[in-house]
């Protein structure tokens, strides 16, 4: 029953994130969190305030305003102490140039009594590159800058 609850909770933020709305997200970390993204982009790189989280959240909606999650499977695994979950997902964004691009990647999540104490993304960084490549040379500047970090 406890997996089953979390996959659906799993599945709420996600479907938050698609509609813009980061806060679902923002609210569920534990006091100390650690929040990452894989690769040596613009979205990149490790952060542990809600603060530096959220301004990842709003570059993120920046760069693909109008992106969005197909969730596959996900897997849970654990106790309400320390539950280890697995989400694979399908993204689709247009970049703020109009171009639509899809990648795929899953995320990695630890919680603790219902908080999310780890949440690792990740993307396939190649896909992601090339959409940020793409960007920078229309002009987005944000495209290329240094990960939010903290």
């Amino acid at each position: 029953m406890y997996h089953a609850i979390v996959r659906r909770k799993v599945r709420q933020l996600f479907e938050a994130v698609s509609r813009g709305d980061a806060e679902p997200v923002l609210r569920a970390f534990a006091p100390r969190f650690e929040h990452g993204f894989l690769g040596e982009s613009a979205l990149g790189g490790v952060r542990r305030s809600l603060g530096a989280t959220r301004a990842w959240y709003e570059r993120l909606y920046r760069l693909m305003p109008d992106i969005g999650f197909e969730v596959g499977r996900i897997q849970v695994a654990g106790g309400p102490w320390n539950t280890l979950v697995v989400a694979e997902w399908r993204e689709s964004n247009s970049g703020t140039d109009g171009v639509r691009t899809w990648n795929r990647g899953c995320h990695v999540l630890r919680l603790a009594w219902g908080r999310a104490t780890s949440l690792l993304i990740c993307p396939d960084t190649a896909g992601l590159a090339a959409t940020l490549e793409r960007l920078s040379a229309k002009g987005v500047a944000e495209a290329t800058a240094p990960p939010i970090v903290d």
